[in-house]
């Protein structure tokens, strides 16, 4: 058999690999998002008070709180219930707003853009500084600049996620500097491309918080990989010090990184919440803050929904990405 054959059989292996860890993910992951929507149904019925009687108001009679009970299938049995709003969900109805009214599915789409660009600036601000002060600190472990960048990664890394957003607010915006507005309010009717100083705040705040946690994952990794056999070998085989670094640890670094970066990334739709409230953004974590509050259950589920698809995604994504990553014959294919 020749080299060009073996090749071509290696690439058909690997490519059927491939495609079995995305079909057993994905299965997984409809599994799991079916669990999520029991749990989240659950969870929403479980909230106190009645919704047609919160709808409709304290001056409402009993007449009418009745009928919109069975306007809203409220009187139905719980299993009914969730087979009536899971099959909605699967024709793509999410329902409509009990407060505002509105189709969820125009909410959950407005806002869950404004959430998107404010996550995907902060990763994209967070990752790059992350590799960098990960990489610069291992090849410096235990220096003075490493114990400064790792205090002070610490130090970030404990803070709640309002404390510090206050504390951007109160250096860049109110007391020292007066850069960026403290709020987040975006003008209707405008991209929020255009209006990108108004959320710069926001931005910064996750992407701190996202690098305090990332770099040092990065740092430990690669100070594991400078330690290993393979790079000691080419230091001994004269192989220059940047070459070592950038051809042999670098990369082998690189794939852990990525799997914490997936999850960095999705848990972050999660972790927004507190920061929309904060500045005030209109996201989806003010938009679930607000219908918590205001016992407006189809926004509820359907925010909560779409962070979960969003973490399974993410999940799928990165899979896919650590495959390409790593070399074969190294378990990147499952």
């Amino acid at each position: 058999m020749s080299d060009q054959t073996r090749n071509l059989l290696r690439g058909s292996n690997r490519a059927g690999a491939t495609l079995r860890m995305i079909a057993r993910r994905l299965a997984s992951s409809v599994l799991l998002l079916c669990i999520m929507s029991v749990l989240v149904f659950a969870a929403t019925q479980a909230l106190p008070g009645d919704i047609a009687q919160m709808v409709l108001g304290r001056d409402s009679t009993p007449e009418q709180v009745d009928r919109l009970r069975s306007a809203l299938n409220l009187d139905a049995p719980v299993w009914r219930q969730y087979l009536i709003w899971a099959g909605n969900l699967l024709q793509g109805d999410f329902g409509v707003s009990f407060v505002s009214r509105q189709p969820v599915f125009d909410i959950l789409q407005t806002r869950l853009s404004n959430t998107v660009v404010v996550v995907l600036l902060s990763f994209l601000i967070s990752f790059p500084l992350s590799l960098v002060l990960g990489v610069y600190t291992a090849v410096n472990a235990d220096r003075v600049s490493d114990r400064v960048i790792l205090f002070f990664g610490i130090a970030l890394n404990a803070m709640l996620e309002f404390v510090l957003a206050l504390l951007l607010v109160l250096l860049l915006s109110v007391q020292v500097f007066h850069i960026f507005p403290g709020v987040a309010l975006l003008s209707p009717g405008v991209s929020i491309w255009m209006q990108l100083p108004k959320i710069a705040l926001p931005v910064l705040t996750l992407a701190l918080l996202q690098a305090s946690y990332f770099y040092r994952l990065v740092r430990a990794t690669m100070i594991d990989v400078l330690a290993s056999d393979y790079v000691e070998f080419a230091r001994l085989k004269g192989m220059p010090r940047r070459n070592v670094l950038w051809r042999q640890a670098v990369p082998n670094a690189l794939v852990p990184a990525v799997q914490a970066a997936g999850t960095i990334f999705a848990i972050s739709f999660g972790g927004v919440v507190v920061i929309e409230y904060v500045f005030a953004f209109p996201g989806l974590g003010t938009a679930l803050a607000d219908a918590v509050g205001a016992r407006d259950i189809k926004v509820v589920q359907a925010i909560t929904l779409t962070i979960a698809l969003i973490f399974f995604a993410t999940n799928i994504v990165t899979d896919l990405i650590t495959m390409a990553l790593t070399p074969p014959g190294r378990g990147g294919v499952r």
